[in-house]
């Protein structure tokens, strides 16, 4: 049976090239079958009245570790699903589940996990394979990922977790670690993402990396080294370093905290719409209320305190995490660095799905493409958001 095609009228369409300030989407199945600046004649169609709301394509969240009370390390399918519903609510159509520094037997219960979680995710914001945040890390600039995992590049291990499931999709590590310029040149001839993070390399060492696979900056400013001095002579980090070098992808967490309004004006002015994306970085406290939470696993897992709208270290030394939502991130992009509406979306749409190699298919409204669509007023307030098609979230 044919489903009934969707025609969403009355809105202020955010396409890759310009604002429709009134127009038509209409969505055929899965798939986005028209854009047009008129009304379309679409006699058996459901309609959805936009309310010259704005119609964008779905935000997708490259960087993300929970939200709802859940981890992805949980080591529970249920928590895969409800973390993918609760960012549907704020906008987010598609996600990255992404683990942290762990043993490599947790590592791999989580990659089988997700495959059976994609599998029955209905509901929820769609899955785009597995990043691994660690265990590859320079124990200085660890953060909040626990010490007791952290390591240098292993091929064995590396090779096996590969070979283990073909869900990994990207991988962030210290590039100055012994062993882990092989370890990108390995991830880039399998297809695997590879990105700096927390690490404390200098500008020589991400020059070697980014020609070796390292093409993106995992939570830019966020553990990793600026300028420092050995034995009196400055060097470049790695923040000078992604800004030095037009072709590295940077991904900020927008969420007015991790990095104020300076910085977020400064990333922008710098690398701009198209090598920025916004991340949520978002722990399993996004989308409750503040006070005590776990970072990571339940069982061994960080105890954090969410307050100021971020999580923090329980010394209150470190932030622990973010606790932000995709539609935030948007609206700090707007209000907070001045960034105009079009490119703030695109932050999230178009510039993470071409960093995932999935632009084909995702991070536009354009014919052809995944009916992936999210309905916002003008303070970012999420009114509804469209799934393959399907409504999963609406707002009361």
């Amino acid at each position: 049976m044919t489903p009934r095609p969707l025609k969403i009228t009355n809105a202020r369409i955010v396409t890759p090239y310009r604002l429709i300030p009134r127009g038509t989407v209409l969505l055929t199945g899965d798939t986005i079958t028209e854009i047009s600046e008129r009304d379309l004649d679409v006699p058996d169609a459901e309609e959805i009245d936009a309310g010259g709301r704005y119609v964008a394509p779905g935000f997708i969240d490259i960087h993300i570790h929970g939200g709802g009370g859940h981890d992805f390390m949980d080591g529970s399918e249920a928590a895969f699903l409800a973390i993918a519903e609760t960012h549907a609510r704020y906008g987010t159509t598609a996600l990255m589940p992404t683990t942290l520094t762990s043993t490599k037997e947790h590592l791999l219960k989580t990659l089988d996990l997700y495959a059976s979680a994609d599998r029955h995710n209905t509901k929820g914001a769609r899955f785009l394979g597995m990043h691994l945040e660690g265990p590859y890390f320079a124990m200085s600039q660890r953060g909040a990922q626990d010490p007791r995992y952290i390591r240098d590049p292993d091929p064995a291990e590396y090779r096996e977790i590969l070979a283990h499931s073909p869900v990994v999709k990207r991988w962030s590590a210290a590039p100055e670690l012994k062993g882990a310029i092989a370890f990108g040149r390995y991830l880039r001839s399998k297809g695997v993402l590879a990105a700096v993070a927390h690490t404390d390399a200098i500008y020589e060492e991400v020059l070697e990396a980014f020609e070796n696979g390292y093409s993106l900056a995992t939570h830019f400013y966020s553990a990793m080294s600026g300028v420092t001095r050995r034995n009196a002579f400055r060097y470049a980090g790695v923040i000078e370093s992604a800004y030095l070098i037009d072709e590295m992808d940077v991904e900020i967490i927008a969420d007015g905290v991790h990095l104020p309004a300076p910085l977020l004006k400064l990333i922008y002015k710098i690398k701009g719409p198209d090598r920025t994306a916004l991340i949520t970085d978002a722990m399993r406290a996004a989308g409750m209320p503040p006070g005590e939470s776990i970072l990571g696993s339940l069982t061994d897992g960080l105890r954090v305190i969410v307050e100021d709208d971020v999580a923090k270290l329980p010394d209150r030394s470190s932030f622990a995490g973010s606790v932000a939502t995709a539609d935030r991130l948007v609206r700090n992009m707007i209000t907070l660095a001045g960034v105009p509406l079009p490119e703030a979306v695109r932050m999230i749409t178009s510039t993470p799905a071409r960093m995932l190699g999935v632009q084909d298919r995702k991070g536009s409204l354009l014919a052809g493409k995944d009916a992936d669509l999210v309905i916002f007023d003008e303070n970012i307030r999420i009114y509804r958001t469209i799934i393959g098609g399907n409504v999963v979230y609406e707002s009361h």
